[in-house]
């Protein structure tokens, strides 16, 4: 029973220590594979949408290294960087840039980068005539409101409105039917009678137009009738 035992535990030590030793070379396998990233100069130049403007003083950063820098007034940058490595570009006003250093075994790597526009929107900012809400409060309770419907009653009772309203309203049926009956009856009542009014009646008027047309006042008077008078 003890030699089973102890073979028992022989085998389970030596799968732990083959166990130990595969975990060991992995790790030391990605070890080497971490410090086998080349040291790429990483460069470009920073243009602003389809313009061929260069960005200036763009911040350009590589969180991973904790390093950055900035580009200058013509919008090209230089910084070291790893294989691997996702660098951050960002300026105001465009849309942040990620670009990640490819594994090509170079030692530099150089990019033109089009940044685009980016769309701030503002929330709405109202300004109040007041210095601060105790003028404010004072204001509101000051403030005296008259009911609408009182308004609207004067607007559409003004003289001038009903004025207007008259004028823009055409004659109904009923209008025209009366007017034309009174026509009828007053042409009736008066068909036997001279208008005493001259001034409206249009005979009268057509007589006096053609006299003056034809220069009655003009004529001279007959001898006869300037000896009579």
């Amino acid at each position: 029973m003890k030699n089973f035992l102890f073979s028992k535990c022989s085998s389970l030590a030596l799968w732990g220590a083959v166990c130990f030793l595969l975990l060991a070379l992995s790790l030391t396998t990605e070890s080497r594979a971490q410090g086998e990233r080349q040291v790429v100069r990483f460069s470009g130049i920073l243009v602003e949408g389809d313009s061929a403007y260069g960005v200036p003083y763009a911040h350009i950063l590589i969180p991973r290294a904790g390093v950055g820098t900035t580009s200058n007034g013509a919008g090209y940058f230089t910084i070291n960087a790893l294989e691997g490595d996702t660098v951050h570009i960002t300026s105001m006003g465009l849309e942040p840039v990620r670009i990640i250093i490819p594994r090509r075994g170079e030692p530099s790597y150089s990019i033109f980068i089009n940044m685009q526009q980016k769309d701030n929107l503002l929330d709405e900012v109202i300004i109040y005539p007041f210095d601060n809400a105790y003028e404010f409060k004072e204001a509101i309770l000051a403030l005296q409101l008259e009911d609408p419907r009182l308004t609207a009653m004067r607007e559409n009772l003004s003289q001038e409105r009903i004025y207007n309203m008259a004028l823009e309203t055409p004659m109904s049926a009923e209008g025209n039917y009366r007017m034309m009956m009174n026509n009828q009856i007053y042409g009736i009542n008066n068909r036997f009678f001279v208008p005493t009014l001259q001034l409206l009646n249009p005979f009268a008027w057509a007589k006096f137009i053609e006299s003056i047309r034809n220069k009655d006042y003009k004529k001279k008077l007959s001898p006869t009738e300037g000896s009579r008078r």
